[in-house]
């Protein structure tokens, strides 16, 4: 019995690790499936009502924490993360995305200022919203916002290099 709980426990533990890790890379049928909000992996639609009480439950949408690598202090996107953005536009243009909405937001961990963080991270998802426009996504799908450090995706590591990403969301 207590292997069992202790099996159990690993598992929700490498679950949650993993579910926190932003992707650093993935294909284009990955991100189709991950950003479709007709997926059965994701939790559409936004609100439920219950049989058994009248409260409704808020469902996220879709959306997905991307490794984007810039240059230092810079929006500058890095060679390595082209191969990721080259597939997440494929993913946009694709029958199942095309027509959908996106928000492009940009996270930094809490080094720095919070004005200089939310400056850095505007300018980051403003060049990964130009990326991608020029790869051929229409750029009213897509609208970029700086978070910050505002939203850590491990806030109880704040200066944890996963913290600082770009969020791929479905627009309302």
């Amino acid at each position: 019995m207590l292997k069992a709980i202790i099996s159990c426990i690993s598992f929700s533990v490498i679950c949650f690790t993993f579910a926190q890790s932003p992707i650093q890379s993935a294909t284009t049928e990955e991100l189709i499936e991950k950003l479709n909000p007709k997926s059965d992996t994701n939790t559409m639609p936004m609100k439920t009502r219950g049989m058994r009480n009248l409260t409704p439950q808020v469902r996220e949408k879709p959306s997905i924490d991307l490794v984007i690598n810039f240059e230092f202090n810079s929006s500058k996107l890095l060679p390595d993360s082209r191969p990721l953005l080259d597939n997440l536009a494929k993913a946009m243009k694709n029958d199942q995305l095309r027509g959908l909405s996106f928000v492009v937001e940009g996270h930094t961990d809490l080094k720095g200022t919070p004005a200089y963080n939310l400056k850095l991270s505007d300018q980051r998802a403003s060049s990964v919203v130009q990326y991608l426009s020029i790869k051929g996504v229409e750029k009213n799908r897509l609208r970029a916002i700086g978070k910050g450090s505002a939203e850590l995706l491990i806030p109880d590591q704040p200066e944890a290099a996963e913290n600082r990403r770009v969020k791929i969301s479905l627009g309302s």
